[in-house]
């Protein structure tokens, strides 16, 4: 979602600067595909910070379910989450979600 007033790639500008970067290297990430197995500890910090670069599409793994322990450590997960008891697959790409609506998360697809 852009956000009104703003142009579509202001989004990105500051990492799009970055030499190693640049516009031609935002693109492949936007059109890029990451597949993250595990919503733990540094999954949850993966799929964050993939969300907030620009990856396209990031697939999501994860078995379990969000529990009042992992809100602590793990960045996509809060209390209602927790309450819920909610599968952290699902809660992480509701996160990503939140962070950027253009990023595609989910389960892996064929």
């Amino acid at each position: 979602m852009i956000l009104p007033g703003t142009a579509e790639r202001d989004w990105y500008s500051r990492q799009a600067r970055f030499w190693g970067i640049g516009q031609a290297g935002q693109e492949r990430l936007r059109t890029g595909r990451v597949l993250v197995v595990g919503c733990g500890a540094l999954g949850s910090a993966a799929v964050d910070l993939l969300a907030r670069s620009g990856v396209g599409r990031v697939a999501i793994v994860d078995r379990d379910f969000v529990e009042l322990s992992n809100p602590q450590r793990q960045l996509l997960f809060n209390e209602a989450d927790a309450a819920a008891g909610a599968p952290r697959a699902v809660a992480a790409a509701e996160a990503v979600r939140r962070i950027d609506s253009e990023v595609d998360a989910g389960p892996p697809r064929q």
